[in-house]
């Protein structure tokens, strides 16, 4: 049987947000006690104002003990100033040139990977190269022994299972979803204490020895908010790369015009993969809390609302982007919120966007033509938790 291009499950519901946005871009989502924000101009004034809308969820949400170890270093969920102070100290080690220092070995890897499946006219792109490429690349910037990198990789299947979930679960429902976690939770906790306290003994000029030396004004970075940037580190920089790689892979196949631009001219490739992003986010929402009465798009949101910012809704308002439902693979400028806006935008989006650049010249270097496979069927992440693939064959032919 031959099989339609793919189509990702959450595109329905994004069909339902965007005809909900001409008509309420913010409203009360009343069966789930939250407000929901459709609209660009809504969606970036939540993200870049903290004073009013906190990314602390204290006493809202539901607690973990294992989870709230890593609370203490994870500066998406903090508002400034402790924000302002972790973020200042990571940013001393995660430099714009500790990054850009990665691009030979990035090449080396992602070379090595498709070595490995030279010869083949079929293989599964996210087992073979969105999965591994950038779980090998933290595990190396880290300073992680090659032989525990596989923990990496379980732990990030394990973190982004969540098949039981749904846009519409209850906080009970999440509580049961976090014990079910929570002993990777202290598996990964534990290791990556362990590790650091080795950093500290055995000094390096690697990532974890820089965390460990940053300093601001006298204070440094305790063990275990290090910690908290090392679990943010594995969800940044992994799962969003692997999110990028195989939604841009979807996405050129969808549309051959672009796969032909790029095959002709591979310097377009970085704009192209902008599109890929504002199209196919992978997190949908954004979750934040009021901290006072508020004015939003006409409507009152009381204090301590929880407010969930419609990233993908945004990203297709005709207000800001002109025919916003067409796949642009040259759309530039092109001022998606997918790596977020304000305080809290992404610190990994350099990576990412290096490792998704990199993945595709290699491809495009390696073979005359890449398509997803038609007799074989897509495997797709639960959307709730992230918009990816599971897994994705693709039949290709060399140069």
């Amino acid at each position: 049987m031959t099989l339609a291009p793919p189509r990702y499950a959450f595109e329905d519901r994004l069909d339902q947000w965007i005809d909900r946005r001409a008509a309420e871009p913010v409203y009360l989502d009343e069966e789930n006690g939250m407000w929901r924000l459709l609209d660009h101009a809504a969606v970036s004034r939540v993200l870049s104002e903290p004073g009013l809308f906190s990314s602390d969820f204290s006493g809202l949400a539901p607690v973990q003990e294992d989870f709230e170890a890593f609370r203490s270093g994870m500066f998406l969920t903090m508002d400034p100033p402790n924000h302002r102070k972790l973020r200042t100290l990571v940013s001393q080690a995660f430099t714009p040139r500790t990054v850009a220092g990665l691009e030979p070995r990035i090449w080396e890897i992602t070379e090595q990977l498709l070595d490995g499946v030279a010869g083949q006219s079929r293989f599964d792109i996210v087992d073979e190269l969105a999965y591994p490429l950038p779980i090998l690349v933290i595990a190396e910037l880290l300073g992680i022994p090659a032989q525990d990198r596989e923990l990496f990789e379980k732990w990030a299947k394990v973190l982004f299972s969540g098949d039981q979930l749904t846009e519409t679960s209850t906080m009970a429902e999440i509580e049961a979803a976090l014990q079910i976690i929570a002993p990777t939770i202290r598996e990964m906790n534990e290791y990556v204490l362990a590790h650091i306290r080795h950093h500290r003994a055995n000094p390096s000029d690697g990532l974890t020895s820089k965390l460990i030396r940053a300093s601001v004004d006298g204070e440094s970075l305790t063990d275990q908010e290090i910690v908290g940037f090392v679990a943010l580190l594995l969800v940044a920089g992994h799962i969003t790369t692997t999110a990028l790689i195989g939604n841009a892979t979807i996405s050129f196949d969808r549309h051959p015009e672009a796969s032909a631009a790029l095959r002709d001219d591979p310097s377009r490739i970085p704009v192209a993969l902008e599109e890929v992003l504002r199209c196919l986010p992978p997190f949908n929402e954004l979750g934040r809390r009021t901290t006072t009465e508020v004015e939003l798009g006409g409507r009152t949101i009381p204090a301590n609302s929880i407010i969930m910012a419609n990233i993908a809704s945004a990203n297709r308002d005709p207000a800001v982007f002109v025919d916003a439902e067409r796949f642009d693979f040259a759309r530039n400028p092109n001022p998606h919120l997918t790596f977020g806006h304000g305080i809290h935008f992404c610190l990994g989006t350099p990576l990412a966007r290096m490792e998704g650049r990199i993945a595709f010249e290699a491809l495009h270097r390696r073979y005359s033509t890449f398509s997803v496979a038609r007799n074989e069927p897509v495997e797709f992440q639960n959307p709730a938790m992230i918009v990816s693939v599971r897994h994705l064959p693709l039949d290709v032919e060399a140069r």
